[in-house]
């Protein structure tokens, strides 16, 4: 990751819940959400040929999965963007459990974490828990991500304490 990318997501990062879309399209990335991708894909970034991407790469979210799901995809996709764009070749799909066949289990897990990061940041978390906003389900709210993505932060931020 760039100094710049790190301070374009720092940008992005000032409320919750964060605009995700918005930090792809920062980062130079397009987002489009399709009918085309097939059930059990949830997204993919891949070369962009259009021309439409300053960064040379788009993001295609699976149209028919939940709100929340699509969030964390585009984080997921951006967060391989920043720190996998030498394997991404012209296209990298995951699938429902963010799996991909081009990467490894380790460098899946390091875009969840990443993904995590983008969405829900230590000290806006830790701003929310002050605010009174403390159960899973409420911050899950206040991030607009899943109870489950929540949980897995919470336990990941105060280990175990959630």
């Amino acid at each position: 990751m760039t100094p710049t990318e790190d301070r374009l997501i720092q940008e992005c990062q000032q409320k919750a819940p964060i605009d995700i879309t918005g930090l792809a399209t920062k980062l130079g990335l397009s987002v489009y959400e399709t009918y085309d991708l097939p059930s059990g894909i949830s997204g993919k970034i891949s070369r962009d040929s259009t021309s439409d991407s300053p960064s040379g790469y788009r993001i295609s979210i699976n149209a028919t999965e939940p709100y929340r799901r699509r969030r964390f995809t585009i984080a997921h996709e951006c967060a391989h963007y920043l720190i996998h764009r030498t394997k991404i070749g012209d296209e990298l799909t995951d699938d429902a459990l963010y799996r991909s066949e081009k990467l490894d289990s380790r460098e899946e897990f390091e875009a969840n974490n990443l993904a995590a990061d983008l969405l829900m940041p230590k000290l806006l978390v830790a701003k929310s828990i002050r605010e009174g906003f403390s159960s899973i389900s409420a911050l899950a709210n206040v991030f607009e991500v899943s109870e489950p993505a929540m949980r897995v932060r919470m336990r990941y931020l105060y280990q175990g304490e959630y």
